[in-house]
Order: C-alpha cells, then sequence, then structure tokens
C-alpha cells in the first residue's frame, strides 16, 4: 500500500495553494446549500475521522459492523464554516499525514478484512483505502477548482 500512501501524501501538497485561499473566499457559499471551501474542507476531516476508524479497526478485527455517518450533519454539527481557514487547513493536513502512516505499514493480510457497511455492503480494507484517497481527491479539486489542481 505504499503507492496508496505516497498518493495521499502527494495529495496533501495541496495544502500551501489552500493557505492561499484568502478567509473570504473560504467562507463564500457558491449558492445557497452548498458547502463554503471550509465546509468541503472540514467534510474531508469528517471522512478521515471515519476512515481512521475503519482503517485501525479492521486491522484489529477481520469483520466489523460500523455506522455510515451523515456528511451533511458532520459538517452542520462542526460549525467549520465558523473555524478559521488556516486551523480548518492545518487540521486536515496533520490528520492526512497520520493516516498516510496507517495506510503504508498495513499487513497485506488486513486488507482483506471486511467491513459490512449499514447498507449491507462488504467492502475490504483495500478497497476502502483506496477509496478514500479518490474521495479526497474529488473534493480537493472542487476546493482549487479542477482536478489537474490537486498533486499528483
Amino acid at each position: 500500500m505504499e503507492s496508496v500512501a505516497n498518493d495521499l501524501l502527494s495529495a496533501l501538497h495541496a495544502a500551501d495553494r489552500l493557505r492561499q485561499i484568502d478567509e473570504a473566499a473560504a467562507s463564500e457559499r457558491p449558492a445557497p446549500g452548498k458547502w463554503s471551501k471550509k465546509e468541503i474542507l472540514g467534510h474531508l476531516i469528517d471522512s478521515a475521522a471515519n476512515n481512521h476508524q475503519r482503517f485501525i479497526r479492521l486491522q484489529l478485527n477481520p469483520r466489523i459492523d460500523l455506522p455510515g455517518y451523515d456528511g451533511d450533519e458532520w459538517v452542520r454539527v462542526q460549525r467549520y464554516q465558523d473555524r478559521p481557514w488556516h486551523e480548518i487547513v492545518e487540521l486536515w493536513q496533520m490528520y492526512n499525514r497520520q493516516l498516510a502512516s496507517v495506510i503504508r505499514h498495513v499487513s497485506p493480510e488486513a486488507l482483506r478484512h471486511i467491513w459490512h457497511t449499514p447498507d449491507g455492503t462488504d467492502l475490504d480494507l483495500e478497497f476502502i483505502m483506496r477509496d478514500y484517497i479518490v474521495h479526497l481527491r474529488h473534493h480537493l479539486a472542487q476546493v482549487l477548482g479542477n482536478e489537474a489542481a490537486v498533486p499528483l
């Protein structure tokens, strides 16, 4: 999973670009009911927190049942819109550095361990880790303006 960890660390180079976004631009909502850049990055922090649980628990257990989470509700309750942009960027970057380390050191056996999702789907840890990067890159592209802006 070395390449997956490296992909995550490469995406974290976007933090330099994120820091160039001013507070007003980070706070602006593109339309009613749409997330601001703060809220999108906050959602990625929530994703990191939820996936962290999956990444660790699936290394300790061959099969787990964990709840999913409602992204809109997590963003609302966490109130990212009220937080300073630079703090959101720092938390996002540091949390993902930790996840990259977890991904880098996962055993091959644990990659086959299964999360039984709330909707009844079975997903193995390898899929979850790879999908985490896809999800992160998708939302980073929203913040930065396009997929090409996300470092490889």
